[in-house]
């Protein structure tokens, strides 16, 4: 499948995120209709605390840099960006995203296994609108790159 002009813009700044990151590598992808999938290694940093004021305070709240709140932030704050000035100004996300710390190298396996089977499982899905025209096919991309600890996404 090919992706359309918005679905190139996903895939262009999720491997963008890995190349602005010296401690951040992207793994298996896929780019749905409404949804994306994606892993992430983290490398740990030094100094990496909490991702944000752990006390009650007055001060507004921020996410430290180089965080799973602030890399997934600033990668979803550049695609609505790129995407609305495509003309294309409702594109919204939904709220959050889904994380799940990956353990081991099976549970990598079975989760890039899920990646990669996903436009299959999409075919059964209940909520796959007909008629949707946000992106049309999908890509998924596995490299052979692996490194620890690792984190699953879904945007």
């Amino acid at each position: 499948m090919v992706l359309n002009d918005i679905g190139l813009i996903f895939e262009t700044e999720w491997l963008q995120t890995a190349e602005i990151r010296d401690n951040v590598f992207t793994d298996a992808y896929i780019i749905m209709p409404n949804h994306f999938h994606g892993i992430l290694f983290v490398e740990e940093m030094a100094n990496v605390g909490a991702t944000g004021p752990v006390a009650p305070t007055n001060k507004p709240k921020s996410l430290q840099p180089n965080t799973l709140g602030s890399i997934i932030g600033q990668f979803k704050s550049v695609v609505t960006k790129k995407i609305r000035q495509d003309g294309r100004i409702n594109f919204k996300w939904q709220r959050g995203f889904y994380d799940r710390v990956i353990r081991n190298d099976d549970e990598l396996n079975r989760i890039r296994e899920y990646i990669i089977y996903n436009p299959l499982i999409r075919q059964e899905d209940t909520d796959n609108p007909a008629n949707w025209q946000l992106m049309v096919g999908a890509r998924c991309t596995v490299p052979l790159r692996i490194n620890q600890p690792t984190l699953s996404i879904r945007c």
